[in-house]
């Protein structure tokens, strides 16, 4: 039986949450001016890019020709959208309180997927189970990997194995455990690169200002991308080239709210919470160099917060300010399109938790470009892409909704 919520507070950031009215789908924004590009870095490291490739001649598709249509409700505080990338079409729902549901056939499924609501803790409203990724030879293996609060409310990235639809949650191995100072900016998302190995983004620790400076501190896993092998059956190892002698990545970050790699490229994306002005999404194109520093704490977006701009921080290639019209509160990154609708390939859709906007964003002709193109009147959680290319996004009031053409 559902236990029943009471929704007071956002799941990525602590501010007044809104209401959401469920409709069967959701319309375009009629007409809106083109939204913020990253401001010009002088004195920081520029992103480098590419143009995309197969991308529609560098214009973004006529929004009024699509909608977000709502597939599935009745889930408790989705959080994440996943595919095992087998073959079986199945989408895998991550329920926030500890449960993973399976949406297979046009329904969800009765029996979870896995059940760990016994030890996970969502005693805070940015706790509980977090992310969840599929190993790339999940079909020859059962093997999947999820990102939860367990006791004192510490990260756990654990291995579990599968068969079927179902997941014995006593196949649990702990890979690595990561303790938290407070019960908020747990980051959670996790997906595997083109190089084969897991990659996972952690929130800097909670509080307000990264007052242990987490963000900056390469000794600490908080604020960062960890990058782990997971190809031994027993545990994990630490590549080679990663730059610090441990888990990190990549560094500077404030609480990466959903990473995703380009499934035709390789480009990482990070969507990035900002503290109380700027939300930012961040890139990395495939081969780039470990150790990018993405300037969190001394940046907020491409402003000074600790200090001024300084050279080596790679800063967003987008952003949008708390106090914009077409602004928001909470940026939730989402995926590059790489679906059936070839007008839309190499667009990277992204959207903000409190007013439920997406906007589109990608590299053309020397720069980047970027639009507000939906509103969606949603509290938007998560974004998935299944193993077509075709995308979703989860409200956290329970629905899921599909991108189509009209």
């Amino acid at each position: 039986m559902k236990r029943l919520l009471i929704l007071l507070t956002l799941p990525i950031l602590a501010c007044g949450g809104l209401a959401e009215s469920v409709s069967p789908t959701i319309t375009p924004l009629a007409s809106r001016p083109p939204t913020m590009a990253a401001a010009t870095q002088t004195e920081s490291q520029s992103t480098p890019a590419t143009e995309n490739p197969i991308i529609n001649a560098g214009a973004f598709p006529d929004a009024n020709s699509y909608e977000w249509k709502l597939i599935a409700s009745g889930l408790e505080r989705p959080v994440d959208i996943q595919s095992a990338n087998d073959g079986s079409g199945r989408l895998f729902i991550i329920e926030k309180y500890g449960v993973i549901r399976i949406y297979e056939n046009g329904q969800i499924l009765d029996s979870p997927f896995l059940d760990i609501t016994d030890r996970v803790d969502e005693s805070g409203n940015e706790m509980g189970l977090l992310g969840l990724a599929f190993d790339p030879a999940y079909g020859e293996n059962g093997f999947f990997y999820v990102n939860y609060t367990g006791d004192g409310g510490n990260t756990r990235i654990s291995r579990f194995q599968a068969s079927g639809n179902f997941s014995e949650s006593n196949s649990e191995k702990v890979l690595l455990v990561i303790d938290q100072p407070y019960p908020n900016h747990n980051g959670g998302g996790l997906d595997f690169g083109p190089d084969g190995y897991l990659y996972a983004g952690m929130g800097d620790g909670g509080l307000a200002g990264d007052p242990h400076k987490n963000g900056q501190d390469t000794t600490v896993l908080l604020g960062k991308i960890l990058r782990i092998d997971v190809s031994s059956s027993d545990t994990y190892s630490i590549p080679s080239d990663n730059p610090f002698g441990n888990e990190i990545w990549a560094y500077g970050l404030r609480n990466p709210w959903r990473i995703s790699f380009d499934k035709v490229t390789g480009d990482l994306w990070i969507g990035d919470v900002g503290q109380g002005d700027w939300e930012e999404v961040d890139y990395l194109p495939v081969g780039s160099p470990s150790g990018a520093n993405f300037g969190w704490s001394i940046m907020e977006g491409n402003h000074g917060y600790d200090d001024e701009p300084q050279p080596g921080l790679l800063l967003p290639v987008a952003e949008y300010s708390h106090a914009d019209t077409y602004g928001g509160c909470s940026v939730t990154g989402g995926y590059v399109y790489r679906g059936t609708m070839p007008e839309w390939n190499g667009i990277y859709l992204y959207g903000d938790y409190c007013t439920g906007y997406i906007w589109g964003l990608f590299f053309s002709n020397g720069g980047w470009q970027n639009q507000l193109l939906f509103e969606t009147g949603g509290t938007i959680t998560t974004f998935g892409q299944d193993e077509s290319g075709e995308l979703y996004f989860a409200s956290d009031t329970g629905n899921i909704y599909q991108f189509i053409k009209k």
